[in-house]
């Protein structure tokens, strides 16, 4: 990133590599002596960062030595930290480079030279959350009670054969249909037990009519790059004006996937300088990379704006909390009931503490496999950690050429160059000697043997249940008051069975009847044992001809060999694309008939999905309970067809010679899934993957951009617009200004997530988004999503706080609605947004805890930004969105511990001032007064000098083009 070392404090360190003088490093174990020695891994990597980037300005000599005495400044200072690179994926990328085309411009008119404006950091941008599943199939399974309902597994009778229906395309020629739909009746499935499956062809999305070739993937792709042809062309002209940034064209893979496998390069090698590899991404799933040694954690899209433009992240010298694991786990467990354990376990005991590390570690590494360890990076982020750390697969093991990094394509004079380097630095580890051993701040143990299968949910993700309590657990949350877990659904209701008609047949649906199941890549692609065993119990499935349920699933995945994924196939597990999909809202709709079911009779219909977010109407607006769960739980869970059912005490199916099958009969081992997995797996998928990225992309070569130095805005386009962020940006900050007689524009309770906040997902017909683009001209088909418009502010800024399960305590049920109070009207919240700006009325948001928590979204920050709130008053905050509330210049304040809104009665009709003194500084005590005359003190959560200087400025952003000028 920073390579010039003309005058550079620590130059004296550089030295060449043993037996390769052509290549040169920072040799910092020369500065710590035996401090260095006893750092954790993960601080070694910060410390080296900050020798080499120190220039006296943005990384001192001062930061250089808190990071050496980390056992004693850990939790007491603040460093910087200048990643290795940035990691984008397309909804967060298309805003990136909005605002970087947008600063281009604000530098022009003030005189400033616009080149100037590029990513001084490399960045990779992967196309990878566009997609949306307009095309799949829907399984109808004959079964007695396919829904799930009481009594529907107690039936011993032989399955009677399936009874194909067969029904005419009626599409063909429609002027609104995309696709050519042709006349003709559905086949049947080739295979000896296709009997037990009834065909279903791939519908038009338009008319749920049959398409005649189930290439289902193809079609979703081909209308993926057609819709996003815009969106697709405005990145081809950034990848073509900014230097260091790298676009990944849509169908190449998911962004976690590509980083893990290709992206990474442990060490960088930039002008015969060696560093480590190091990354920050937009992105929850940027912690995976931590399994493979690599330091790396999720940001905000504005604060990887800032990286990108060459500013260090700014974070308290974090704890590093050693996480020991013992034991082994049971042979029914698997990555993701470790993760999730893990997880729990960080809630549960450090509850207080935010921002540590997390390294895991045992003694016998060997006898574990890289990839198993790559998925537990995951969701530990969910615990309140920054990253979790693999104490250090940098092994002889795993940097030969047949070992980890040897498969993912390094050639041996790199694996050798790379070894000679991490040892150099003493980021190689030897297990065999009780020497390497760093300090940690505290160790906690946790016995592998212990963890159970489990999921997680219905809500969130922290909300671990063991399987065999599954059935009691869902009961429980049917009776529980709506809150985290609960549905308060009376007794009286709570075995209701909804009938519905479908291709002609009768079928039931239920509480806890499953009607998503996904076997999704975000939580997947590292680990591809947890897919062969959802192959393995698939293929189980079908040779014990079970009777299977009724259910809708899909598949998102990239282990694309026909062979291994055809018993999943059989199963209607399909592929349906490479990308972000299901987690994001972008699937198919639930056929008419399973939607009008679920809402006429008020079901707590379910979804099983093996990602890591599983927020209620994430999935789907009328699926409340969702549950994350390993690949193989995800099939057993959607043949079972609900999740009210225990697993150990009632049989999964009954085979066709009436036996009943229990899921521990079919369910595969360990040593059985990881033969297959070396034999066959892991060369072939890094080998695809590649291909995948190098080989040509006619769809995106043939795609024509502009190539002008300022982007050639078009004021027709409703995707990609000049937003409005530096309308008002001057030379020179103006003074702060208190906030004075606020409205509040909502008031909120606890753990309020970006879902709630930033635009996601399908655009509502009545919401203010679809009204402004109905006036732009647009029919409803063409509304596309949220993600795909994140380039238009107009767009966003309609959508924040659009989410249905939003819950304004001004309204008392879930709405995207507040109150206008001088009205006393009832509106959209952006209505009621623009009616206050107009007036010239600032804005304030009321909150509980956890305010912003979930994925790292910028137009979390960026939509209450344009919607006029200069401040939120909350009584803790997420990290990353109260990094983004400072870099959009909205100042976060919180409560004093043990006080909240309701320790001084307020309704949030009052109108708020807060008085910010021209000295503002971090964490300071300000006073707000309402209007009842009532007043109480607040502490604001700017945390640094360098957030007080960004929020002087108005944002990161105005911070940066002032720079520029």
């Amino acid at each position: 990133m920073f390579l010039i070392f003309i005058g550079h404090h620590f130059k004296h360190l550089i030295e060449p590599l043993k037996d390769n003088p052509e290549k040169k490093f920072f040799n910092v174990t020369k500065l710590g002596n035996s401090k260095y020695d006893t750092l954790p891994y993960s601080i070694r990597v910060l410390f080296e960062a900050a020798v080499r980037n120190c220039d006296g300005f943005l990384v001192n000599e001062k930061d250089v030595r808190n990071i050496l005495d980390w056992k004693i400044q850990q939790n007491h200072v603040e460093v910087p930290f200048c990643p290795s690179r940035v990691l984008l994926q397309d909804f967060t990328g298309i805003p990136a480079v909005v605002d970087f085309a947008a600063m281009r411009e604000a530098v022009k008119k003030l005189g400033g030279d616009p080149t100037k404006v590029s990513p001084a950091c490399p960045t990779d941008l992967i196309v990878d959350h566009s997609l949306q599943i307009d095309f799949s199939k829907c399984a109808i399974q004959n079964a007695p009670n396919p829904g799930g309902g009481e009594g529907s597994r107690a039936s011993t009778a032989k399955p009677s054969p399936v009874k194909v229906h067969p029904r005419k395309a009626h599409c063909g020629g429609h002027s609104s249909c995309k696709q050519s739909c042709s006349k003709g009746e559905t086949g049947s499935i080739s295979g000896s037990r296709s009997a037990q499956i009834e065909n279903t062809p791939v519908l038009c999305p338009f008319h749920l009519q049959p398409l005649p070739e189930p290439e289902t993937m193809l079609k979703n792709q081909e209308l993926e790059f057609g819709r996003n042809k815009e969106r697709l062309q405005f990145f081809k002209w950034g990848s073509k004006v900014f230097q260091n940034i790298n676009i990944i064209p849509p169908g190449s893979g998911v962004v976690h996937q590509v980083n893990l496998e290709y992206l990474s390069r442990v060490v960088f090698d930039v002008d015969g300088i060696l560093y480590p590899d190091s990354v920050v991404g937009t992105d929850s799933h940027t912690t995976m990379i931590n399994g493979l040694g690599i330091l790396g954690w999720g940001v905000g899209g504005i604060e990887s704006e800032t990286v990108m433009l060459g500013q260090p992240v700014m974070l308290t010298l974090p704890e590093v909390v050693g996480c020991k694991l013992i034991g082994s786990s049971c042979s029914l467990a698997t990555s993701i009931d470790v993760v999730l354990s893990i997880t729990k376990h960080m809630h549960v005991y450090f509850y207080f503490l935010k921002g540590y590390f997390l390294p895991l570690f045992r003694n016998l590494f060997t006898s574990y496999r890289l990839v198993y360890f790559q998925k537990q990076k995951l969701l530990l982020g969910e615990g309140g950690g920054v990253v979790s750390y693999w104490r250090n697969p940098m092994t002889n093991t795993n940097l030969k050429k047949q070992g980890f990094f040897g498969s993912l394509g390094f050639e041996e004079g790199r694996l050798e160059s790379l070894e000679a380097y991490l040892k150099a630095v003493k980021l190689f580890r030897n297990y065999t000697s009780s020497m390497e051993d760093p300090a940690y701040s505290q160790v906690i143990e946790i016995n592998l043997s212990s963890i159970v299968p489990q999921v997680s949910g219905p809500k969130r993700s922290q909300d671990r249940v063991a399987v065999t309590d599954m059935k009691r657990d869902f009961q429980n949350c049917l009776n529980e008051k709506v809150g985290f877990k609960g549905f308060q659904i009376s007794p009286d209701r709570q075995k209701d069975v909804v009938p519905i008609q479908l291709e002609g047949n009768e079928y039931k649906l239920s509480h806890g009847s499953v009607v998503i199941a996904a076997v999704i890549s975000c939580t997947n692609n590292c680990n591809p044992s947890v897919m062969l065993a959802a192959v393995h119990l698939s293929r189980l499935i079908m040779e014990y001809s079970t009777r299977i349920k009724f259910f809708l699933n899909k598949i998102i995945d990239y282990i694309a060999i026909s062979p291994i994924l055809k018993p999943l196939a059989l199963l209607r597990f399909e592929v349906i694309g490479y990308g972000c999909a299901t987690c994001v809202g972008n699937t198919a709709p639930l056929p008419e008939a399973i939607g009008n079911a679920i809402k006429k009779g008020d079901l707590i219909a379910c979804g099983v999905l093996s990602g890591n977010k599983n927020f209620e109407g994430r999935l789907c607006d009328c699926v409340r309970a969702n549950y994350l769960a390993c690949p193989p739980l995800v099939v057993a869970y959607a043949i079972a067809g609900t999740v009210n059912i225990d697993f150990q005490a009632e049989p999964l199916g009954i085979n066709s010679d009436g036996k009943e099958i229990y899921l521990s009969d079919i369910w595969p081992s360990r040593d059985e899934i990881q033969q297959v997995e070396e034999q066959y797996v892991i060369p072939s998928m890094f080998k695809g993957l590649k291909e995948k990225l190098e080989k040509e992309n006619k769809r995106w070569n043939s795609l024509e951009a502009p190539e002008s130095v300022v982007f050639p805005w078009d004021s027709r386009s409703t995707y990609i617009r000049c937003p409005s962020f530096f309308n008002k940006l001057t030379k020179d900050p103006v003074p702060l200004q208190s906030i004075t007689d606020a409205h509040v524009l909502l008031y909120l309770g606890d753990s309020v997530t970006t879902d709630h906040i930033s635009p996601a997902g399908s655009i509502a017909r009545n919401s203010a988004a679809a009204r402004y683009l109905v006036n732009k001209g647009l029919t409803p088909r063409e509304f596309n999503s949220y993600g795909a418009r994140r380039g238009n502010d107009l767009v966003m800024t309609r959508g924040t706080f659009a989410n249905i399960k939003l819950c304004n305590k001004f309204i008392g049920k879930p709405a995207p609605k507040t109150i206008h109070f001088p009205s006393g009207q009832m509106l959209d919240v952006f209505d009621a947004a623009e009616r206050y700006q107009r007036d010239g009325i600032p804005l304030i948001i009321l909150a509980g805890k956890k305010y912003g928590s979930g994925s790292s979204r910028d137009w979390a920050a960026k939509g209450p930004y344009l919607l006029g709130v200069k401040a939120v008053i909350a009584e803790s905050y997420e990290k990353i969105h109260r990094n983004h509330l400072v870099g959009m210049g909205i100042v976060p304040l919180q409560f004093l511990p043990g006080e909240n809104a309701d320790t001084f009665g307020l309704t949030g009709k009052e109108r708020y001032s807060v008085s910010i003194p021209p000295e503002l500084s971090p964490e300071m005590k300000l006073d707000v007064k309402m209007s009842t005359g009532k007043a109480f003190k607040v502490i604001t959560r700017l945390e640094s000098d360098m957030e007080v200087t960004f929020y002087k400025h108005g944002g990161i952003l105005n911070y940066v083009a002032r720079k520029m000028l």
